[in-house]
């Protein structure tokens, strides 16, 4: 098995575009003409909807709102947080919607303890968490869509974005918890320091292939 390509977009990627070159890309992996993707970027600020979303949940479109086709419920993207993209054929890989959901989290916990920070799983709420002065924000989110085993969308970690922003929306559904950021938690992270861990702990959940040792990282 080949290496997924690295990609990361400088500037702000508008949502659109994204999802057009994702579904390009998905339909490219699926006929064999074209290898995995794993693409890193930022969007400008917006809402997107998953397939689960509750109308009552958008509070105040105060940005566009976009109606993604991947799972979960409402989310915000923005400026400070890195979108992970990551297209990958599990035909070539493990056939389970399930162990890739949890897959995905396992390499956000692992990234984020790169820099000291215990994130966490929480059973019925997809993502990732931190429990912090007695309370639990979320600092990453998850959603997916397979199309004939092939998956597209993936995950966001909040770096330093603007988190008044999620004000407009009830997060994923969830009322009850906030959100953080590494920066909000303390830690001066960049995004070229996350995209580094990212690289890092890929392999560590999804494996690599023998032929090859070494992660390249491209814009």
């Amino acid at each position: 098995m080949m290496r997924p390509e690295w990609r990361i977009s400088d500037g702000l990627v508008p949502y659109d575009e994204a999802l057009a070159t994702m579904e390009a890309r998905v339909a490219d992996i699926r006929a064999g003409r074209a290898e995995e993707l794993i693409w890193l970027l930022e969007h400008p600020p917006l809402y997107t909807a998953g397939t689960s979303s509750r109308p009552s949940d958008l509070l105040q479109a105060r940005f566009p709102v976009h109606v993604a086709g991947r799972g979960g419920q409402y989310t915000y993207h923005g400026p400070g947080q890195r979108v992970v993209y990551t297209m990958l054929d599990l035909r070539r890989r493990r056939q389970d919607v399930r162990r890739f959901v949890s897959d995905l989290e396992d390499w956000t916990i692992r990234t984020l303890a790169r820099f000291n920070v215990r994130a966490e799983r929480r059973d019925g709420r997809v993502g990732v968490w931190v429990a912090r002065d007695g309370r639990e924000d979320k600092i990453a989110a998850i959603g997916v869509r397979i199309r004939h085993w092939v998956s597209f969308h993936g995950l966001s970690i909040n770096v330093e974005p603007d988190l008044s922003h999620y004000g407009g929306i009830v997060p994923c559904g969830i009322s009850q918890h906030g959100v953080t950021s590494l920066v909000d938690l303390g830690l001066p992270v960049t995004m070229t320091d996350l995209d580094m861990a990212l690289a890092e702990t890929f392999d560590e959940v999804f494996g690599a292939p023998a032929e090859s040792k070494s992660l390249q990282l491209s814009s």
